[in-house]
């Protein structure tokens, strides 16, 4: 288990691998960002997308499964998050796209009010398989603090 005391800040991880289908693309569009060049090839065509790219919001729900992907492989002592800064979308997202991951910690702050638990930030930044970064951003995460033992 990950606690506040082992979160170490410059230390940095890759990690995910997300396939991008058209299906999917599609769908969370017609849920959640229903403009016309996330649902359809001819109106994509006359935009600078060219095509059919993913909502940028998608973006950041494919970022999240591989987050919580690696948080499964690597136990946190996490008590959710406490918002996200500087969120930026590099390029577009497309079907057969294949994301990953990079993470690096920034700082980390002890509770002055909670002493059992402290946070910390971190930058995501999200990469296609060519290596571009397609997404970033930086999120403030909430974790608890070894338990003292007594």
């Amino acid at each position: 288990m990950i606690y506040f005391e082992d979160i170490e800040p410059g230390s940095k991880s890759a990690f995910g691998r997300y396939e991008v289908t058209r299906e999917e693309v599609i769908e969370f569009a017609s849920k959640y960002d229903p403009q016309p060049f996330h649902l359809d090839d001819e109106a994509a065509a006359k935009t600078h997308f060219s095509k059919i790219a993913a909502s940028g919001w998608h973006t950041c729900a494919m970022a999240m499964r591989m987050i919580v992907g690696n948080m499964e492989s690597n136990r946190q002592a996490g008590l959710g998050g406490a918002g996200v800064d500087e969120l930026r979308w590099f390029r577009p997202v497309f079907p057969d796209d294949v994301l990953r991951c990079e993470s690096e910690i920034l700082d980390k702050t002890p509770s002055k009010s909670r002493p059992e638990m402290g946070s910390y930030r971190g930058r995501t930044t999200v990469f296609n398989q060519d290596d571009d970064a397609v997404l970033s951003f930086i999120s403030i995460g909430l974790i608890r603090k070894r338990p003292q033992k007594e």
